[in-house]
């Protein structure tokens, strides 16, 4: 049971005690608090985990200091959409709106490898009115001889070039908790260029002590893929054990399913469960079709297969595009033969936005249908 208290309520006024203490005291009955922060009002939300069907909707909701009563339907207690819930949330990080009615396209280098490579890159995103990225400074990788990412020693010169050309959050994989400190020190002794949305990939995607460590913190929102081997229920569940340690600002990333059943792509693309997480949580879903097509393949309509599955996720709805450029991809480091190229980012760009178009059509033909 959520209980949704009234917006801005003072935390050491006598209604909210009065609450408190009367919550505290419900017998086999926990009570966990988490605030959603909007730009102009805090609102508090006690979750109350235990034996709830015994509780009555009515006398919660007429206690002081309670706006309403939300039961809860699905396991994702935090995150879920659930019965009689249909806030539209959304989180702002570094001046970048994140929820399920935006879209941000975070194109950039897979894999960290010359300062070079990633000011051309960065230059371009500028130059085609982008804010955000994707920069590997740390990979796992299937052979222990494959190359690892530059770690911690990437980081100042990726975040100083980040700031000169106003890019505002990269997404950065992240496979160990001192990969957290390492970024949040670097950003403070470059001046807090930039900002990072922490990645979780989708080796670790059951890590859940990582998921636990990324939960605590509240300094950087977390991109948390899905893994390429489990259900989608254990994927959200995972989930939600970042947004129960008190993180709230998660993201969820669909990057296909590793079976042969997908060949001769990377991966069986998996991008129809964008309508279904975004109905089942509030989650911002996000695609990655680099990972999921593994290739530049052309099919005879002239078009990257990548592309096409692009825009069959943002036709979908996608909030996010997780997607792989390189200045050189013969000379990438890692997953090379699937970056674009950044003479196709103009391309790219304007092929999501009539993708958005037409999903935003769609949208609005449903509404008036069920106007009807």
């Amino acid at each position: 049971m959520i209980v949704i208290l009234k917006p801005d309520i003072d935390k050491t006024g006598p209604e909210y005690l009065a609450l408190m203490e009367h919550l505290t005291h419900l017998p086999s009955i926990q009570v966990r608090r988490h605030e959603e922060r909007g730009v102009h009002q805090v609102l508090t939300e006690l979750y109350l985990i235990g034996n709830t069907a015994a509780l009555s909707k009515e006398d919660i909701q007429g206690l002081p200091g309670v706006d309403r009563v939300v039961r809860i339907s699905e396991p994702y207690r935090v995150l879920g959409r659930h019965k009689d819930d249909s806030r539209a949330t959304h989180f702002d990080y570094n001046g970048v709106r994140f929820g399920q009615d935006t879209l941000n396209i975070f194109a950039g280098l897979c894999a960290v490898d010359t300062p070079q490579h990633v000011e051309l890159m960065m230059k371009a995103l500028r130059d085609n009115g982008q804010v955000c990225t994707r920069m590997g400074a740390y990979k796992p990788r299937t052979n222990p001889y494959s190359f690892q990412g530059h770690g911690k020693n990437c980081l100042p010169y990726v975040f100083e070039l980040a700031g000169k050309y106003g890019i505002k959050v990269i997404a950065m994989e992240v496979t160990h908790e001192s990969h957290i400190d390492e970024i949040r020190d670097t950003l403070k002794l470059t001046g807090n260029p930039t900002g990072v949305m922490l990645q979780i990939g989708t080796r670790n995607t059951q890590n859940f002590e990582l998921l636990k460590i990324a939960g605590r913190q509240q300094d950087f929102p977390v991109l948390l893929k899905r893994g390429f081997g489990i259900t989608l229920e254990e994927s959200l569940n995972a989930a939600e054990y970042l947004a129960s340690e008190g993180n709230r600002k998660v993201v969820f990333g669909l990057r296909g399913m590793k079976t042969n059943m997908g060949d001769p792509h990377r991966n069986l693309v998996d991008f129809a469960h964008v309508p279904v997480v975004k109905r089942l949580t509030r989650m911002p879903v996000c695609i990655d079709p680099s990972h999921s097509v593994g290739s530049r393949d052309r099919a005879p309509d002239r078009l990257l297969d990548l592309m096409h599955v692009t825009a069959q996720g943002v036709i979908a709805g996608a909030n996010m595009i997780l997607v792989d450029f390189h200045p050189a991809p013969a000379k990438a480091l890692v997953d090379g033969p699937q970056a674009l190229l950044l003479e196709e980012l103009p391309h790219f760009i304007e092929d999501v936005r009539i993708a958005r178009e037409a999903y935003e059509a769609r949208v609005k033909l449903g509404d008036r249908v069920r106007a009807e």
